[in-house]
């Protein structure tokens, strides 16, 4: 029987303790960044703030905003050297970079306590999500730069999990058949083509064996959630992880996403309004990295923005028992485009796509792009049918319409103003232009 709990005295404590230990690993971390970071030993000087007056999370609201662009500001080409760096070179374990879609990549250092810290995190939502000691976990996740999949093997070594390292999700089908996983992290789309390779071979993913799917790395709209979940006959769960520790992850109960509060402390801060938000309204995740007192790391970060929105569900007891925050599943704000003044997000598109109705034709597979003229914005959507000669385009077409403009009526406005069309095309498979497009590609794509 798989563990209800990773860490259970922690996962279930009361709120005020829960409160109290964080407040006691800011002061830590506060201080540990004013000695050992040459970044934050400037910036508490030239902001005027004494890291001793940082005594609780509260403390935290009134401290600025750390952006990413800072951090490229302050590392090789930009400086000289690695300004957020916070141990010495001799106690660095790893490098990391991120994938520099946003900009010039961003560098992180991690020591051996910053790996242990980031296996727990999955840990945790790994047991959270049923996954066990006996299980046998395939990781479509890639091995190098990116931390995902080097955390995840660790958590699963400490968890008696047996990983099979593939990368990607394009692992032959004999992979299945002989060693019978049990759980598989990858992503929507990787994980949908995979159950058409399977059903290709022979293999009804329903039979396949596979109990568990693990969504890594992306956002995506509870009705590919769904779909997924149909094609395989199993439960599907949500993990958000980032390169500079936000690991969060669904429990079984799928309503939010639980923080490690004890480990990474997240609040939420609005650019344009300049402040931070309430619980229930969307804001930016902004981190602080939570060192327990006599703990190092590698990189350390104090109110960092992530640039991806949520906003905050709940801070009371989850039906599951864990007493540690839940968080909407993040959104990219790099994967957002202005169309007519309208913000539409890429999962806005999924949405819309992945309606039950149209899934009777399509595969799910979709790319969009925005074009633009001085009077008018067009955005063309490509869906991929499983049968073109037989996919019903109209209701494809309506279904699509009536889900995105009920999410975005703004747009719909426009739409009947004349200042925006919705161009549909439809494609076999295989007749996407992302399907020559290696690694992951941009579903939503801005071409004004």
């Amino acid at each position: 029987m798989a563990r209800r709990y990773w860490d259970e005295t922690t996962e279930t404590m009361d709120r005020g303790d829960l409160d109290a230990l964080v407040d006691e690993r800011i002061r830590y971390t506060v201080r540990y960044a004013a000695e050992h970071s040459s970044f934050y030993k400037k910036w508490f000087a030239e902001e005027q703030i004494d890291p001793a007056a940082v005594t609780c999370h509260e403390d935290l609201l009134d401290l600025p905003v750390i952006s990413g662009q800072v951090i490229r500001e302050h590392q090789p080409p930009a400086a000289a050297d690695f300004a957020f760096r916070s141990v010495k070179w001799d106690e660095v374990f790893t490098v990391h970079e991120t994938s520099g879609t946003s900009g010039v990549p961003k560098t992180f250092f991690l020591t051996w306590e910053d790996w242990e810290r980031y296996a727990e995190k999955y840990a945790r939502a790994f047991t959270a999500q049923g996954i066990g000691t006996g299980d046998r976990l395939v990781l479509c996740t890639s091995y190098g730069m990116n931390i995902g999949a080097n955390t995840m093997t660790l958590a699963a070594r400490d968890m008696g999990v047996a990983v099979i390292p593939e990368g990607k999700c394009t692992f032959p089908v004999r992979v299945v058949r002989n060693y019978h996983p049990t759980a598989i992290v990858g992503s929507v789309f990787k994980l949908l083509r995979l159950a058409r390779r399977l059903r290709a071979e022979g293999i009804e993913p329903q039979d396949s064996g596979v109990q568990r799917l693990v969504i890594g790395g992306e956002g995506f709209a509870a009705e590919s959630r769904a779909h997924l979940e149909k094609v395989w006959g199993c439960e599907v769960y949500n993990t958000y992880g980032s390169t500079e520790g936000t690991m969060c992850g669904e429990c079984q109960v799928k309503n939010g996403l639980h923080c490690p509060e004890d480990l990474v402390h997240v609040d939420l801060y609005d650019p344009a309004l300049r402040r931070f938000v309430r619980d229930g309204e969307e804001g930016r995740l902004v981190l602080t990295t939570l060192l327990p007192p006599g703990g190092k790391a590698g990189t350390l970060l104090l109110n960092y923005d992530t640039e991806d929105w949520s906003r905050v569900v709940s801070r009371g007891t989850c039906p599951c028992g864990r007493t540690h925050m839940k968080i909407e599943p993040p959104w990219r704000e790099a994967e957002s485009v202005a169309v007519a003044g309208c913000a539409v997000n890429r999962v806005d598109i999924e949405r819309a796509v992945f309606q039950p109705e149209n899934m009777a034709y399509l595969t799910g597979e979709y790319e969009a792009f925005v074009y633009g003229e001085e009077d008018e914005t067009v955005l063309r959507v490509s869906m991929e049918c499983e049968d073109l000669a037989a996919a019903d385009r109209n209701t494809i077409k309506n279904r699509f319409l009536e889900t995105l403009f009920k999410d975005k009526p703004d747009l719909a406005e426009a739409c009947e103003e004349g200042r925006c069309r919705v161009l549909f095309h439809f494609t076999a498979p295989g007749g996407l232009e992302l399907a020559a497009v290696r690694g992951r590609p941009k579903r939503l794509v801005d071409r004004r």
